[in-house]
């Protein structure tokens, strides 16, 4: 069958890896733009009238738990895939922390046969550092790699034995591949649920420290600076952090930065309504830590915006603060958070905040994507900026439903999604997988 010709009119195209920022159109024709342009007037199968709408690469997310294989009670490709399409991606990161973990080439493979079966978006595989994520044995970078997968991460963990993280490092390097790191000091955290503060002192629970944190970035970009290997910060969530990042940039070393919306968007004060929603690690922060987040976002220490997203059963999360475990779902609620958290507020622009949630991502990750220019790959994703709704919990794409962000106002939705020139959600309707 020949792949449909579609023609999006009327639009402003926010593109800063091509620098675009004006009224453009784009002709998609086989899976790929095929003309960027002022009035096109082209055959075309379909158009989409985009008029009072922005046009933007899609987005891409470096960090997404899909729980498959073993958790498929919490999320599955197909599920996590849609809640994605729903929040404007096009490409996901998909972390090993499944069951078992993805640590060797044979799981690698598993993985990316169901990939092809059932994601309605791209998906990268990342496998594990090291066996079961336990920290003790490096796992096989190379069959990983050669199966499929483009990064390694124990995301969830640390990789604690300093010798061994810094053999990683090296290994990755070597192999072209992308550490992705959970930075946690396990013996500073000691089992904390949320940020040790007067806060937690008054919710009567163990406090997790910033040092917790920051020690082990600094300890991550010490060994990225001895290697002269790439080092990737997942989830920076306190100010520390992020001077530490911007100092080691400074100094030449190859580092990149991540936070979640969760960061930016809600302070350590949420948890004491003991809402296990608002229970995530590394915790929710203070105030000024949140500030400091954002100042890292504008002024390009922290380099990309990912969800996190960590989806839990409502049996797991409906317990006592101290028995659930850590994460919410992101996909469907990032680009609505980041808007009004970043945009609306002003600390990025809709073309900075692109970057961050598109364009830099792809190119930390070593994805193929070049914006929307032409032969590049039709990822597009279309946003009514005007257009208010309010977060529904049964209107969730995703496959579990724990969020603090249920029944928010959020005002930018997502309207329509290309993945490979394919539509595959029109005016707000996710269409079947074919």
């Amino acid at each position: 069958m020949t792949p449909a010709r579609y023609l999006i009119k009327n639009g402003r195209v926010i593109d800063p890896a091509n620098k675009i920022d004006g009224l453009f159109d784009i002709l998609i024709s086989d899976g790929k733009i095929e003309k960027v342009g002022v009035s096109l007037d082209e055959k075309c199968d379909k158009m989409i009238d985009a008029k009072d709408k922005i046009i933007i690469p899609g987005l891409v997310d470096m960090h997404t738990h899909l729980r498959e294989p073993g958790r498929e009670d919490k999320e599955t490709v197909a599920s996590g895939t849609r809640a994605a399409v729903r929040g404007g991606y096009t490409m996901i990161a998909c972390m090993p922390n499944t069951e078992p973990a993805v640590d060797n080439p044979k799981t690698v493979k598993l993985l990316k046969d169901i990939i092809k079966k059932d994601a309605l978006c791209g998906v990268a595989i990342v496998g594990a550092i090291t066996l079961s994520r336990a920290g003790k044995k490096l796992a096989d970078f190379t069959g990983m790699k050669k199966a499929g997968a483009i990064a390694v991460s124990d995301d969830g963990s640390s990789v604690e034995d300093k010798d061994l993280m810094l053999e990683a490092m090296r290994g990755a390097k070597s192999g072209g591949m992308l550490v992705i790191d959970h930075c946690e000091d396990t013996k500073l955290s000691a089992f904390g649920m949320v940020n040790k503060s007067l806060i937690s002192t008054k919710m009567g629970l163990k406090g997790i420290t910033r040092a917790s944190e920051y020690e082990m970035v600094r300890r991550e970009i010490g060994l990225a600076e001895k290697c002269g290997g790439h080092i990737h910060i997942a989830h920076v969530s306190c100010g520390e952090s992020v001077d530490i990042i911007r100092k080691a940039k400074k100094r030449g070393v190859k580092v990149t930065a991540e936070t979640a919306p969760h960061y930016f968007a809600l302070t350590e004060e949420c948890c004491a309504t003991y809402d296990t929603n608002t229970k995530m690690n590394p915790p929710l922060r203070s105030k000024e830590d949140v500030e400091a987040i954002k100042k890292g976002l504008s002024d390009g220490t922290i380099d990309a915006i990912a969800t996190d997203h960590a989806p839990h059963t409502d049996s797991e999360k409906d317990v006592e603060f101290d028995l659930a475990p850590f994460g919410i779902i992101g996909l469907e609620t990032a680009l609505g958070l980041a808007l009004a958290e970043l945009v609306d507020k002003k600390t990025l622009s809709w073309s900075a905040l692109v970057e961050k949630m598109s364009i830099n991502p792809a190119k930390i990750l070593g994805l193929a994507g070049t914006g929307l220019k032409k032969g590049a790959p039709a990822d597009i994703t279309v946003i009514d900026p005007n257009r208010e709704y309010v977060y529904k919990k049964d209107s969730i794409e995703s496959r579990s439903k724990n969020s603090p962000f249920i029944d928010w106002s959020l005002k930018g939705r997502v309207t329509d999604v290309f993945v490979g020139g394919d539509l595959v959600m029109e005016s707000e309707s996710i269409k079947a997988r074919t």
